[in-house]
């Protein structure tokens, strides 16, 4: 906003005078409010800022999970899961025959692809 001219005459800037009056309690038909939107104590102090108000209204209205916000700590660290270990013996014996195929198709790749190797040299 820009300064504005009272009918006096005078000059207000009002976001200075938004800023300098910020923690003051609001006055109106709304409890425990400050002028920046803060819900406060009958002390002064703030509960729940604005932000967190705004914060948990919009994840309330949205339904889609990566849009909410979230806090973090650290940066997120991409963690390469280990094999799953495959207990035999919940197996099937269909199952099994196909785990030994994979097992043979791999090995089957590695060795074309050290021949690919050896006749590229």
């Amino acid at each position: 906003m820009a300064t504005h001219r009272t009918a006096m005459g005078k000059q207000v800037d009002m976001n200075a005078l938004r800023s300098k009056n910020e923690k003051t309690r609001a006055v109106g038909n709304v409890k425990n409010l400050n002028a920046r939107g803060d819900t406060i104590d009958a002390h002064g102090r703030v509960i729940k800022s604005v932000t967190s108000k705004v914060n948990d209204g919009y994840s309330k209205t949205v339904g889609n999970r990566s849009a909410q916000v979230t806090k973090r700590t650290s940066p997120a660290q991409k963690i390469q899961p280990d094999k799953p270990k495959i207990d035999l013996v919940e197996l099937t014996p269909e199952e099994l025959e196909l785990e030994e195929s994979l097992e043979d198709d791999l090995e089957i790749e590695k060795i074309k692809e050290a021949e690919t190797k050896a006749k590229k040299k």
